[in-house]
C-alpha cells in the first residue's frame, strides 16, 4: 500500500513538472489561432474585365476551361509515362520531365490574380486588320486583349481531328484552348519569363528537340504542339490522333492552311515581310504571308 501511494505521488510530482500544451512555442492541436489561412486571397478562375458583354465572357470563358483541359492532360500524359512517351521524345527529346509538367501544372493550378481578359480595345491594336488579340505589354503586362477576329475564327477541342485539321499541317492557333495557352505564357504570372519563342511551327519545333532540347521546354510553340498531339492521340481518337505528316517525310507545304490563323516567324522573315507590306506593325508584332499581323 506505502508502495502504490508513493508511486502516486511520484507520477503527480513528474505531470506537474512537464509543460501544460498551448505554453511556450506549442500550440492546442486544431485551436483557433485567428491567422488568416496560408492560401487567402488566392483566385483559381481567370479574372475577365468588365469590357466584355454576356457573349463574348461567355466565349472566353469556355475557350479558358478548354486551356486547361489541354494542359491538365497534357501533365498527365507526362505523369503516366514520364519520357518512355513516343511523343513526349518527339517533342522534348530525352530530357527531364519536370519542367515540362511544371509549365502545364502552373496553367491548371496556378495562381490567376495577375491575369486578365479584356475585350475593349485600349492600345487600338484591334483596328489592324489580321488581329485577334495581344498581350499588351508595357502597356499593361498583366493584360491580354482578345479581338473580334478571335470569335469569328477559334474553335472548340471538339473538333479536333475534324474539318481538315492535322497536327503538323495546322496552325496551333486554331483553337480557343491552345491559342489562350499561348497567350496565357505571354503573361508574367503564367510564362514567368521562362517560356518563350524559340522555333516557328511544326518543322522547327521538331528539330529544336534533337538540336536544343534545353529549350524545348520552355519553347510556347513546342508547349502547344505537344498538348495538341497528346489530347488527339489519347483523347480525340484514341491511340491514332491526326498527327498529319511527320517530320522528315516529303512535304509540298511547310506553312500549312493559312486558314487556320498566324504563326510565329522568325526575327529575319519578320522583318522581310515587314517590310513588304503597307501595314505600320508596332514594337511588339509581326506580319504573316499576306501581311496578317501577329502580335505578342
Amino acid at each position: 500500500m506505502e508502495f502504490f501511494l508513493g508511486f502516486l505521488i511520484f507520477c503527480a510530482a513528474t505531470t506537474s513538472a512537464l509543460p501544460a500544451l498551448g505554453s511556450g512555442n506549442l500550440s492546442k492541436p486544431f485551436m483557433n489561432t485567428g491567422h488568416t489561412p496560408w492560401n487567402a486571397g488566392g483566385v483559381t478562375q481567370f479574372p475577365i474585365h468588365s469590357s466584355c458583354n454576356a457573349t463574348q465572357r461567355r466565349q472566353i470563358e469556355l475557350g479558358l476551361a478548354e486551356a486547361v483541359d489541354l494542359a491538365a492532360h497534357a501533365r498527365d500524359h507526362i505523369l503516366r509515362w514520364r519520357n518512355e512517351s513516343e511523343i513526349y521524345r518527339k517533342y522534348f527529346g530525352n530530357g527531364p520531365s519536370m519542367e515540362a509538367i511544371g509549365a502545364f501544372e502552373v496553367v491548371v493550378n496556378g495562381d490567376k490574380n495577375d491575369v486578365l481578359f479584356r475585350c475593349d480595345n485600349p492600345d487600338g491594336n484591334c483596328d489592324l486588320e489580321g488581329y485577334a488579340g495581344h498581350w499588351r505589354g508595357e502597356n499593361g503586362t498583366k493584360e491580354t486583349v482578345i479581338c473580334d477576329l478571335s470569335y469569328e475564327t477559334r474553335r472548340s477541342l471538339s473538333t479536333m481531328c475534324g474539318m481538315g485539321y492535322t497536327i503538323s499541317g495546322s496552325e496551333t492557333n486554331t483553337f480557343w484552348a491552345s491559342d489562350l495557352l499561348h497567350r496565357l505564357y505571354h503573361l508574367p504570372a503564367i510564362g514567368q519569363n521562362w517560356v518563350d519563342h524559340y522555333a516557328d511551327g511544326y518543322h522547327e519545333v521538331i528539330e529544336l528537340a534533337t538540336e536544343n532540347v534545353t529549350l524545348s521546354t520552355h519553347d510556347s510553340e513546342t508547349l502547344q504542339y505537344f498538348a495538341l498531339e497528346v489530347y488527339a492521340h489519347d483523347i480525340s481518337i484514341p491511340g491514332i490522333g491526326c498527327p498529319g505528316e511527320q517530320h522528315g517525310d516529303k512535304h509540298e507545304d511547310e506553312t500549312g492552311d493559312a486558314n487556320f490563323g498566324e504563326s510565329q516567324p522568325s526575327a529575319t522573315t519578320a522583318t522581310s515581310k515587314a517590310s513588304s507590306t503597307t501595314v505600320d506593325v508596332p514594337a511588339n508584332c509581326h506580319t504573316h504571308e499576306g501581311g496578317e499581323l501577329h502580335c505578342t
